[in-house]
């Protein structure tokens, strides 16, 4: 075979296998996240590629003007020093490739006076040759790769544009880590702010309950004993107490929820008995407000539930159909029973529930109108404790809305005992 042609294949085995190690670490820099072994991987292949001694990352710090190592596979045992050491932009061959945006070759770094020899001493290195290509994020220069000291001859424009590739490599591994770090922070700080409310929650509602146990008792007291005006106003203080009792039961029952320490006692009884007993404690209110309310509980099926707190969570659920369906509108009641399930379907005539919203109304404290221009009372936390009181059953329940205006639809599924 001819030298030249000899030669020729030689180059294309070297340039397949350049090609072979980059694609390795592209698929490197898809596989992990970890940030250090990546760099050192990146470092180890530029050596490899354009034949150097060693290798180095350093960034650019904005607000002190310099650049600083963030991996090196220089020998030597000083590396943390290393790490601590600033090179600035000014006078310094890494300045200049930043402030420039283009790669830098130096055949012989003897007597060029931008070798920034500072570094050299520090790790006891020293520095012969040098090729240095700017890395990039979204168009902006964010460091420097260096090869330093290549083997064999000179620098070459091919190893420049290998070691630009690598250079890429190793922005998007940064920016991939700077992401990651951000993410980490940001849910470090939701987790913090989760904390705060389920501690302020549970403060409250423990501090709430003394002064409003002693406000229920003399409002009880005042009614009973209290004649014509003077016994009205006491059973509104009353009625208040109550509804403010009521709230705090819901705070209480949304931190066991969020501590994962709901206690059922269950007990078998039926879907019928059940919805009964939740409509019993909301008739008054629903006459009130002229509503009419149709039973259908024909299909009734045995239950093994905790008749407490599934009865809060069915009453959480007809309170609200009953808060959002105006004066003289009209509740349906129906249970359904499936193969395996009996379902609870409350369907109401009042407002609706916007489509995009669905999803939403059973998130802690999500109210469907504006906290400033709302016309009705509430945290907003009773459907998430009707949620988490029935996935406690290992039911479901969800809602359905042909929009505003068209009424709501509530089903609860619960599993036939």
């Amino acid at each position: 075979m001819p030298e030249d042609s000899t030669l020729r294949l030689t180059d294309l085995a070297h340039q397949n296998a350049i090609l072979q190690r980059l694609l390795e670490i592209s698929l490197a820099l898809n596989g992990t996240l970890a940030l250090k072994p990546l760099l050192n991987e990146i470092l180890t292949a530029a050596c490899e590629i354009v034949n150097s001694e060693a290798a180095s990352l350093l960034l650019y710090i904005t607000n002190t003007d310099e650049l600083r190592f963030v991996a090196s596979n220089t020998p030597g045992e000083n590396h943390e020093t290393l790490m601590r050491t600033p090179v600035p932009a000014e006078g310094s061959v890494a300045g200049q490739i930043a402030r420039e945006n283009r790669p830098i070759i130096i055949q012989n770094a003897a007597q060029d006076t931008r070798i920034y020899r500072p570094v050299d001493i520090t790790i006891g290195f020293h520095t012969r040759s040098l090729l240095g290509v700017p890395m990039h994020i979204k168009g902006n220069v964010i460091g420097v790769l260096e090869a330093l000291n290549k083997r064999d001859g000179l620098w070459t424009e091919d190893d420049a544009r290998y070691a630009t590739i690598l250079a890429s490599h190793a922005a998007v591994a940064i920016q991939n880590a700077r992401q990651t770090e951000a993410l980490r922070k940001a849910y470090s700080e939701l987790d913090k702010l989760d904390k705060l409310k389920t501690d302020f929650i549970a403060i409250a509602s423990h501090e709430l309950r003394t002064p409003l146990g002693v406000i229920l008792g003399y409002a009880s007291f005042l009614k009973e004993d209290a004649q014509g005006e003077a016994s009205e106003h006491a059973a509104a203080v009353l009625n208040s107490a109550l509804q403010l009792r009521s709230l705090i039961e819901d705070m209480t029952n949304l931190r066991f929820l969020h501590q994962g320490s709901v206690e059922l006692s269950c007990e078998n009884l039926t879907a019928a008995q059940l919805v009964r007993a939740a409509l019993n404690d909301l008739q008054a209110l629903s006459l009130a407000k002229g509503q009419r309310i149709h039973l259908n509980l024909e299909q009734d099926a045995p239950i093994f539930v905790d008749r407490t707190k599934l009865g809060m969570a069915l009453v959480n659920l007809m309170n609200n159909a009953i808060k959002f369906t105006p004066q003289g509108g009209e509740i349906r009641i129906l249970l359904e029973k499936r193969p395996r399930e009996v379902w609870i379907r409350i369907a109401d005539s009042g407002v609706g529930i916007p489509p995009d919203l669905i999803e939403k109304i059973f998130d802690e404290f999500f109210q469907v109108e504006d906290h400033m221009t709302r016309r009705h009372n509430g945290m907003g936390i009773g459907l998430s404790i009707a949620r988490g009181m029935i996935e406690a059953h290992k039911g479901r329940v969800w809602a359905e809305s042909s929009g505003k205006g068209q009424g709501s639809l509530f089903t609860v599924a619960l599993p036939i005992a």
